[in-house]
């Protein structure tokens, strides 16, 4: 299966500095499935395979025994827990209904793969045919998925060609026979993500909301970006505040979540029930544990040199011992690199060199050489 490029920065970076006044709920539920905290990482193509996900676990591990940042000013009276894990819903990389349904037993189980300490788990499907996507969601809560996610947000000239991902967001009749098919074919949470439409001429994020909602299904997440847009711009929250104002099922917030603190401002602005990160995950894995120390006493810790040695190293023997085609270990870990070299103090010579690595063990060799190199006491300039 092809994979979908995913934009790695922000045309238009949000300033904000706001305090931690509104926080990202400590749970919520989503057709009986809590969802604590009430954060979630995005479904992104490429991306969240399940190395990936349990990576992001690992990263995301935080208590509030454990204190506040050391040596902070502004502790907020009473810490609010954020549970033990900052990251609450992990979603899939989004995957084709109708090759699912295509695939042999073996192929399917490769695609569909989790460990138990994923829950709870989202997976993502797109689509267009009604019958299909029924299909692929049964199949999906048969491999014991907690919820079911539809794609109608993909900007990707390939998936919309198709009538796929955000090119359904022209036709709400057939979404509605979309819902009506899956939601009949699955007792799992069946949830969307969506865009706010087309174009700016064409916006349709309220209406499918309620259409959602008239369905059955159990939650929404918008990112707030028009299809045209792509990933261009700035995501326009109003809309995630209008979507929330229009429904009484959950409602999760996506785009433009780069820190702590627009986390924080998109649940005051918007009153969102959660907030869904994509692409600031691979460049900052620790940004749930942050929102949960944030959450918890408004300040945060900032990653070192040396966490992000760990973090880089960990990954890539996750990687190499899980991934069962080994010849794609090398382009796995090049298409990393830029993602995990953000905020490195010298990060283009170490992303040269693992581009240079001919195999998995010599991209080792050189990430251990360019950290045994870097001074300890350098702070790394975080997220």
């Amino acid at each position: 299966m092809k994979k979908v490029s995913m934009k790695k920065n922000w045309d238009n970076p949000r300033e904000n500095n706001m305090p931690a006044v509104a926080r990202v709920p400590a749970s919520m539920e989503i057709g009986g499935v809590l969802v604590a905290p009430a954060t979630v990482l995005a479904p992104m193509a490429g991306v969240t395979d399940t190395v990936f996900r349990r990576f992001i676990r690992n990263a995301s591990i935080f208590t509030g025994s454990e204190g506040s940042p050391a040596g902070d000013p502004h502790l907020v009276e009473t810490p609010i827990s954020n549970q033990q894990s900052g990251c609450g819903l992990i979603m899939t990389e989004f995957t084709s209904a109708d090759g699912l349904s295509r695939m042999r037993e073996s192929k399917r189980k490769r695609y569909l793969s989790y460990d138990e300490d994923e829950h709870p788990i989202s997976a993502q499907l797109f689509g267009s045919d009604p019958a299909t996507l029924a299909e692929a969601a049964k199949i999906v809560e048969d491999a014991g998925f907690d919820m079911v996610d539809l794609n109608l947000g993909c900007p990707a000239k390939r998936v919309v060609s198709c009538n796929g991902g955000s090119g359904l967001l022209r036709d709400l009749p057939h979404i509605a026979t979309i819902f009506e098919r899956v939601r009949a074919a699955v007792r799992i949470p069946f949830t969307v993500k969506f865009r706010m439409g087309w174009n700016d001429e064409h916006i349709v994020c309220v209406p499918l909301a309620r259409l959602a909602q008239e369905s059955g299904l159990n939650a929404v997440a918008l990112h707030a970006r028009t299809r045209e847009q792509g990933y261009a711009g700035q995501a326009r929250w109003e809309y995630i505040a209008a979507v929330k104002d229009a429904i009484r099922i959950p409602v999760i917030g996506n785009g433009d979540i780069r820190s702590p603190e627009d986390a924080c401002t998109m649940v005051a602005e918007t009153g969102c029930d959660a907030v869904m990160i994509g692409r600031a995950a691979p460049a900052n894995p620790w940004i749930f544990r942050q929102i949960a120390q944030y959450t918890a006493f408004g300040s945060y810790e900032q990653p070192t040199p040396m966490d992000r040695y760990r973090m880089i190293r960990d990954y890539f023997v996750m990687l190499m011992e899980e991934t069962e085609e080994k010849a794609a270990i090398g382009g796995r870990m090049k298409q990393f690199a830029s993602w995990f070299t953000h905020g490195v103090p010298g990060g283009a010579i170490l992303r040269k060199s693992i581009y240079e690595a001919k195999s998995g063990e010599a991209v080792l060799v050189a990430v251990d050489a360019f950290f045994a190199a870097q001074p300890e006491q350098l702070v790394g300039a975080g997220a």
